[in-house]
């Protein structure tokens, strides 16, 4: 199975990162294909909203050269999508607004080209908070189920831990647990 991890965290070293390191080594010990993207040392600029991908047809087509190529070509060979995110304001952070927006030119709805360049591929949000799950995440949540009906893809669901002792909340059992748990379930479900 092959992976592409997004960590949206500002922070190299944060909450973000602490979480996925159990995440990661259990996907590593099943030999599942990973590709990780910090997007705090990538530059994806904002999308321009111009259009112009909409028209290229059987690529992804923006017309500014940024990161974003590297990680749109990673998303369309990868089996499932991970979106690992601090909660900031009940949504993710701007780094990975900017993917998530610039995701637009994978799918060919509006203009001359046509098709779906990422189809059928899964995504799952593995998220940190400060207030409870439900609270600081849904929103999140709500929106990424909107955007795999609009861009047919498999929302897979996510796994969380609240921020309630700094980076010791996600290194307790329970958070390491918890996120090798998710990797398992991500692994044994089938699209």
């Amino acid at each position: 199975m092959k992976i592409c991890i997004l960590n949206g965290s500002p922070r190299l070293n944060g909450n973000t990162a602490e979480l996925l390191k159990p995440f990661l080594e259990e996907l590593a010990a099943v030999g599942a294909e990973t590709t990780l993207y910090t997007l705090a040392s990538m530059h994806v600029a904002p999308c321009k909203g111009c259009y112009h991908c909409q028209d290229i047809q059987d690529e992804y087509g923006c017309f500014q050269q940024d990161d974003m190529h590297k990680i749109a070509k990673a998303m369309q060979e990868s089996d499932l999508i991970v979106l690992a995110t601090p909660i900031y304001t009940w949504f993710c952070t701007s780094e990975l607004k900017a993917v998530l927006d610039r995701m637009f030119g994978l799918a060919k709805y509006y203009r001359t080209a046509k098709g779906n360049l990422v189809e059928g591929k899964r995504i799952a949000i593995l998220a940190t908070h400060g207030y409870d799950a439900a609270y600081a995440a849904d929103p999140f949540v709500i929106g990424i189920q909107r955007m795999c009906e609009h861009y047919h893809l498999q929302y897979d669901g996510m796994f969380s831990v609240r921020d309630v002792d700094d980076i010791a909340s996600f290194q307790t059992k329970q958070a390491t647990s918890g996120a090798r748990d998710f990797a398992r379930y991500l692994l044994q479900k089938k699209a």
